[in-house]
């Protein structure tokens, strides 16, 4: 018998999976990088309680950091100092992921890029616009392209 949540071709079903759970980075610099996701984008650093149990020892030896978007997805930020990055050049893309992307209210989109200029966050490149809105394309401090994003008014 053929659990309900798989399909005649032995994949899941389309519209069992229900949202992203959780992201995942390596980075060299744990410091920086709190700073970049609390400070600078604003994301609410999860503290005590609200640190997932499997992670309390590692959050608390330094090791992980973990953020929480507002639509509840929980970014994991992994202290890994001795990887390298795929390159070290952030401009050369690579395999493993493009970007990330936040979507923010289209009134609060200019002033995102005045704050992402005015804390020196190296831009990759925009802001552009397109039929389907705007956004602007920035570095994490591992050169990690986050996007910030907009739908069109």
């Amino acid at each position: 018998m053929q659990s309900e949540n798989l399909s005649s071709k032995g994949a899941i079903a389309p519209g069992s999976l229900r949202r992203v759970h959780h992201i995942a980075f390596n980075v060299k610099d744990l410091q920086a990088s709190r700073h970049f996701y609390g400070e600078i984008l604003g994301l609410h650093e999860l503290q005590g309680e609200e640190v997932p149990s499997t992670l309390r020892e590692l959050v608390a030896s330094g090791k992980v950091s973990n953020f929480v978007t507002p639509d509840g997805t929980v970014i994991d930020l992994f202290y890994e100092p001795n990887l390298s990055p795929p390159d070290p050049d952030p401009t050369r893309p690579f395999t493993r992921a493009n970007h990330l992307a936040f979507d923010i209210d289209p009134s609060l989109f200019d002033e995102a890029v005045e704050v992402l200029r005015s804390r020196d966050v190296p831009i990759d490149h925009g802001p552009v616009t397109r039929p389907t809105g705007r956004g602007i394309y920035v570095y994490d401090p591992d050169g990690f392209i986050v996007e910030i994003r907009c739908n069109a008014v």
